[in-house]
């Protein structure tokens, strides 16, 4: 990702971090904005369109799971949010509700920028042998990051694509919990967060998915 002009959106209320990450994310070649408020950054997001927000939970007016939220009724840009230090329900609500990726707080900046390239190839992964694929009225296109059930286009989080793009090109095969984990690297997996059922069980909805009679997703 180095030399990209990608725009990325910071919100956070610490002003010497925020001056910390401009610096440092511009010289990896971002464009970097910040924000203080949600109501800023919200009006940010609107006007700059940026490729990825960097939220953090701890905020004023409203905290960052709410801007989460906020985000997530309009757009499924990607979303990496910083939490406290061992804060596991934080990083629960905050998958999901649909962020894309959580890093506690300190963290090393070199860190984030993995973070943010991990995230940023999912977003955009299109290095598919074939383009696009038909399972029983579910139409994937993997380049586009388009899926559509019975003709109706469904709204889902990049890690929820992402999750889908893995079952659907390894159809019929049983992927287990390490499998789908190694896949869908960027993600701090430990053994409470329990992200991957949630993830399984957000996509089984927008599925439509009944677990007594799988359309698609079958548990083993």
């Amino acid at each position: 990702m180095e030399g990209t002009s990608q725009k990325l959106l910071v919100i956070d209320d610490d002003s010497k971090l925020n001056r910390l990450l401009t610096d440092y994310l511009g010289g990896m070649g971002f464009q970097v904005l910040t924000a203080i408020k949600p109501s800023e950054g919200l009006k940010f997001l609107e006007r700059e369109k940026p490729d990825l927000v960097i939220l953090d939970i701890m905020l004023p007016e409203m905290d960052g799971l709410e801007v989460c939220r906020t985000i997530r009724k309009d757009s499924n840009i990607p979303i990496i949010m910083l939490t406290a230090r061992g804060e596991i329900t934080d990083r629960i609500v905050g998958l999901e509700i649909g962020a894309d990726d959580y890093l506690p707080k300190p963290f090393e900046p070199r860190e984030l920028v993995a973070r943010i390239q991990s995230v940023l190839r999912r977003a955009g992964n299109g290095n598919d042998e074939k383009e696009e694929r038909v399972f029983l009225g579910l139409k994937v296109n993997y380049p586009r990051q388009r899926v559509e059930l019975d003709g109706e286009l469904l709204d889902l989080t990049t890690l929820e694509f992402e999750c889908l793009a893995l079952l659907t090109r390894h159809g019929g095969k049983v992927l287990d919990r390490d499998r789908i984990m190694e896949a869908l690297h960027g993600v701090e997996w430990d053994a409470y967060s329990r992200t991957v059922d949630i993830n399984m069980s957000r996509l089984r909805q927008k599925l439509k998915d009944d677990s007594k009679h799988p359309r698609f997703i079958k548990t083993i």
